[in-house]
C-alpha cells in the first residue's frame, strides 16, 4: 500500500497510538466484546446487532463500521441515569459527520485500554495553588501517583467520580478522527481525487463530481489505510456537541423495552432473598430452616460466607421473589454477637468531635493544605470566629433494589448485574464460583440508580455462590429495602472544626479546618480491589476534599483531617467528601460574612478576584436569582459556591417554613463545567444533583443503636416527595475548556445554601445535618 494520502495537519493533538489502538486487530475482524456476547435483547439499549452475513470491519480499538455504514462503538460505562451512553455517542458522531442514531454501542473489552479507575480514585484537581510549597502532603501525592500507575496497568473500569466525559473526551475524539481520516484516505485511494476535495455528510463522503460513498462501502479499505497524523476538529465547527440532542435511552425506558438488572428473565429462572444479622458485624450461628422449607415454592436455604466486604448471611432460594421472602421470614436463624462493642453512632459523633478537637488544637492529623504563617497571624488576629459541623452516616438508596441474576453451568458463570466496577464484578464473581475470570461472562444492564453504592459488588459476589447450589438454573438475588438500609456501604460520619481569624482592619487573615471522618478509599481497596491495597492505604483525599482545595484568597491556612476508623463499613456516595465538606465550608464562609456585616454574596466575591471562574458563576447565580431584590414576606434566600470534578457550581435556595418546617420554593443554580457536550444532559444532572442533595439536607441520617441500624424503610428514612420538590433552574457559563462532571457536583452546594437561607429567614445557624429547626 503506498504512503496514506492523509494530509498532515497544521494543528491540533497528534494521535497517540498506544491509548488508542489494539494489538492484534485485523483488516477485517469483528470489533472485541469485552463483558460479553450481547444476550438476545441488548443490555446497553441500542446496540445494531449485525445480522447473518454481515462482516464488521474494525478500525480501532474503539469502533468498528457495520455493512450499511452505522458504526459501533465500544462502551466502557455504565448508563444509571446519568445520560453518558449518549454524551460519548456524541463525541464520536461529532468527528465522523454522522447521525446520533447512528451510533450504536457493543459492550467494551477486558483490557487495559479501557481502564479508567485513575480517574475515579485519584486524578481529581488539587487546589489552585497546589504548586506551593507544603500545598499537599508528600504521602499523598504519592499515593495517588500509585493509584494512578497501578490502575492504569492494571485496565481497572470503573463508571463513577463524575470522570466519565472527561475521560474519553480526547481519546473517543481521537478514535472517531483516526477513523475519519481512514475513510477519506479509503474514498481518496478508491476515486484517484485529492483528499482536499472530499467532504463527510450524514456518514456519507462525498465529492463535487457526484462520486459519493457511506462508511460501509469504504470500511474494509479504510481499516488498511495507514493513519497518519490526525486533527480533531475545532470546536467552531461543531453541530452536535453543544445541542440538546435527545437521549438515545429514552424510547426504551419509555416504552419498557430497556432492561435494568431486575428486570432480567431467564428460562427456568429462581429468586433469592438473603438475611443479614441486625447487628453489624454480626454473623449467622445455628439455623433451623425446617419453618422456610415449609413454605410453598421454597427451594432451598444457602448460607453465605462474606463476599467483597460483605456480611455473612443466609439466602432463601424460591420460585419467585414472595415465595423467597415468605421463606426468609420463616428462618430460624441464631445470630453470633459482633467481635468487638457493638456500634452506636451518639458515641461515634462524640468521638469525632474529641478527635477533630484535638488535631485542631495540636496541628494534628494530615496537613492537606497549608500557606502562609497561620500561628503568627492567629496570634496577631483581633477578633476569631470559631464553629463545629456535623454530618451524620447516610445510605445510599437507589431507586432499583440491589440485585443480580447469576448462573453457573458447565464450569462457566454467567452474571447479569447493574454494576458501576465490571472489572470487579469479573473478579468477585470467579471467585464465588472458584473459576478463573476467563470463565466468566459479565453483561451490565441498566442501572436504576448508582450514587457510589454499585461501584460495590458484594451482591455480585452473593447471587454468584448462591447460584453454585441451584443446579444450572438462573437464579436472581434481590435485597429487599430493608437489608438495604440496614447493611449499605455508608457515606461516613465527619466532624470539622473551624476558626477564622479577623485582623484589625476587619479584613479576614486566617482559616483553620480540622476534620475528622472514617477514610472511604482504603477500606474501599481493600475489600474490592485487594491488588491496589498495599500502595495506597495513605491519606485519603475524599476525606478533606471540598475543604482543602477551596478557591477563596485568605493568606493563613491549615487544613488537616484526622483519619477515624469505627467499624462501620463506608464507601463513596454521590460527590464523597464534598457532599459534607461543601456544608461546613459554605456555611462557614457565611458565618464569617455575618459578623463582618458583610452581604454574603459581596463578601465571596471579595474573595475572588484572583478566581475570575468562580467569580463568574457566582455572579450569574445570584443575578438570576434576584439576589439583593425584595421576595414575598415570610421567605429568605440563601447562597453557596463549591467546586469538586472540575465544574464549578453556585446555588441560591428561596426558603420559607411551613408549619414550622423548611419549604424550597426554588433553587437557581449557576455552573461552569467546561465545554458542553449536551446542555440537556448536563441540566438533567444538576436538577437531579439538588433533589438528592435536598434529601440529604432534608431527611437524611443513619442512626446506629447497640449495633443495629434504626431506620428499615422508607418511612423513617424518607426521599424526597414531589411535593417538596422545589422549581430548579439551571444556567451554564460558557466555556471552551475540557469538560468537567456533571453528575455530582450539583449535589454539595444545596445543603449550606439551604442553610444559610434559613439563618437569613429565622436567625438560627443550623450546623448540623439533616437541618432541624429547634
Amino acid at each position: 500500500m503506498s504512503a496514506s494520502p492523509v494530509e498532515t495537519p497544521a494543528r491540533g493533538p497528534r494521535l497517540r497510538r498506544r491509548s488508542l489502538l489494539l494489538s492484534g486487530l485485523g483488516v477485517a475482524g469483528a470489533l472485541v466484546v469485552g463483558w460479553s456476547v450481547l444476550p438476545a435483547r441488548s443490555r446497553l439499549g441500542d446496540a445494531r446487532l449485525p445480522r447473518p452475513g454481515d462482516t464488521v470491519v474494525t478500525l480501532n480499538g474503539w469502533l468498528a463500521v457495520l455493512p450499511d455504514g452505522h458504526v459501533q462503538l465500544a462502551m466502557n460505562r455504565s448508563e444509571m441515569g446519568q445520560g453518558i451512553h449518549t454524551a460519548l455517542s456524541m463525541l464520536v458522531a461529532e468527528e465522523l459527520d454522522m447521525p446520533l442514531s447512528h451510533v450504536h454501542l457493543v459492550p467494551a473489552g477486558r483490557v487495559a485500554l479501557y481502564g479508567n479507575v485513575a480517574a475515579v480514585l485519584g486524578n481529581l484537581p488539587l487546589h489552585p495553588t497546589d504548586t506551593e510549597p507544603g500545598a499537599e502532603s508528600r504521602g499523598v501525592r504519592v499515593g495517588r501517583w500509585m493509584v494512578g500507575k497501578v490502575a492504569r496497568e492494571l485496565g481497572i473500569n470503573m463508571t463513577g467520580g463524575s470522570s466519565s466525559v472527561a475521560d474519553g473526551w480526547e481519546v473517543l475524539r481521537l478514535a472517531a478522527a483516526t477513523a475519519r481520516a481512514q475513510l477519506l484516505g479509503a474514498a481518496s485511494l478508491r476515486w484517484h481525487l485529492p483528499l482536499a476535495e472530499l467532504s463527510l455528510k450524514a456518514g456519507v463522503v462525498h465529492h463535487p463530481s457526484g462520486a459519493n460513498a457511506h462508511f460501509g462501502d469504504l470500511a474494509r479499505e479504510a481499516a488498511s489505510t495507514s493513519i497518519g497524523s490526525v486533527t480533531l476538529k475545532d470546536p467552531s465547527q461543531f453541530t452536535l456537541i453543544g445541542t440538546a440532542a435527545p437521549r438515545t435511552d429514552v424510547a426504551a425506558k419509555v416504552d419498557g423495552s430497556a432492561v435494568f438488572g431486575i428486570d432480567v428473565r431467564l428460562p427456568d429462572q429462581l429468586v433469592a432473598v438473603l438475611r443479614h444479622s441486625p447487628q453489624l458485624g454480626g454473623t449467622p450461628g445455628r439455623v433451623d430452616v425446617a419453618r422456610a422449607l415449609a413454605v410453598r415454592g421454597v427451594e432451598r436455604v444457602v448460607r453465605l460466607g462474606s463476599y467483597a466486604g460483605s456480611a455473612e448471611a443466609v439466602a432463601v432460594v424460591g420460585r419467585s421473589y414472595w415465595h423467597a421472602q415468605r421463606g426468609a421470614m420463616n428462618l430460624d436463624i441464631e445470630w453470633r454477637e459482633p467481635h468487638g462493642p457493638r456500634v452506636d453512632t451518639r458515641e461515634i459523633m462524640a468521638g469525632l468531635e474529641r478527635s477533630a478537637r484535638a488535631a485542631a488544637a495540636d496541628d494534628g492529623g494530615v496537613g492537606f493544605y497549608s500557606r502562609g504563617d497561620l500561628k503568627a497571624a492567629e496570634a496577631a488576629s483581633v477578633r476569631q470566629v470559631e464553629a463545629v459541623y456535623r454530618a451524620p452516616y447516610l445510605a445510599h438508596a437507589p431507586m432499583e433494589p440491589i440485585n443480580c441474576t447469576a448462573r453457573v453451568h458447565g464450569g462457566r458463570v454467567e452474571v447479569w448485574a447493574p454494576t458501576q466496577a465490571p472489572t470487579a464484578a469479573l473478579a468477585v464473581a470467579a471467585q464465588a464460583a472458584g473459576v478463573s475470570e476467563d470463565a466468566v461472562t459479565l453483561h451490565v444492564t441498566y442501572l436504576g440508580g448508582g450514587f457510589g453504592r454499585r461501584l460495590d459488588v458484594d451482591f455480585i459476589g452473593q447471587a454468584v455462590r448462591i447460584a453454585v447450589e441451584t443446579n444450572g438454573r438462573p437464579v436472581q438475588l434481590v435485597w429487599p429495602r430493608e437489608e438495604d438500609l440496614a447493611h449499605d456501604f455508608y457515606r461516613p460520619a465527619s466532624v470539622a472544626v473551624l476558626k477564622a481569624g479577623i485582623d484589625g482592619q476587619g479584613s479576614l487573615q486566617t482559616l483553620r479546618i480540622t476534620s475528622a471522618g472514617d477514610a472511604v478509599t482504603p477500606r474501599y481497596i481493600e475489600r474490592t480491589l485487594p491488588a491496589l491495597a498495599g500502595p495506597v492505604d495513605a491519606p485519603d483525599k475524599t476525606t478533606s476534599e471540598g475543604l482543602f482545595d477551596l478557591p477563596y484568597d485568605i493568606a493563613h491556612q491549615r487544613i488537616a483531617h484526622e483519619a477515624t476508623r469505627h467499624g462501620v463499613p463506608v464507601g463513596y456516595w454521590r460527590s464523597v467528601g464534598h457532599s459534607h465538606n461543601a456544608f461546613f465550608s459554605e456555611s462557614f464562609v457565611d458565618e464569617i460574612a455575618v459578623a463582618l456585616k458583610q452581604d454574603p454574596v459581596a463578601f465571596r466575591l471579595g474573595l475572588l478576584k484572583h478566581m475570575p471562574r468562580h467569580a463568574a458563576v457566582l455572579s450569574l447565580a445570584a443575578e438570576k436569582a434576584g439576589w439583593g431584590r425584595p421576595l414575598p414576606a415570610g421567605r429568605a434566600r440563601g447562597v453557596a459556591l463549591h467546586e469538586s470534578f472540575n465544574t464549578i457550581v453556585a446555588q441560591v435556595v428561596e426558603v420559607s417554613l411551613v408549619n414550622g418546617a423548611p419549604k424550597v420554593h426554588r433553587v437557581v443554580c449557576a455552573a461552569d463545567v467546561g465545554l458542553v457536550v449536551n446542555p440537556g444532559i448536563v441540566a438533567q444532572q444538576m436538577e437531579g444533583g439538588v433533589i438528592f442533595g435536598l434529601t440529604a439536607a432534608l431527611h437524611g441520617r443513619i442512626d446506629i443503636h447497640d449495633g443495629a441500624v434504626q431506620q428499615a424503610n422508607f418511612p423513617s428514612y424518607p426521599l424526597l416527595t414531589l411535593a417538596e420538590s422545589p422549581r430548579i433552574e439551571t444556567h451554564l457559563v460558557p466555556s471552551a475548556r475540557p469538560p468537567g462532571g456533571a453528575g455530582e457536583p450539583g449535589t454539595p452546594p444545596v445543603a449550606p445554601a439551604l442553610a444559610n437561607a434559613l439563618f437569613a429567614l429565622t436567625g438560627q445557624r443550623l450546623r448540623e445535618l439533616p437541618l432541624r429547626l429547634s
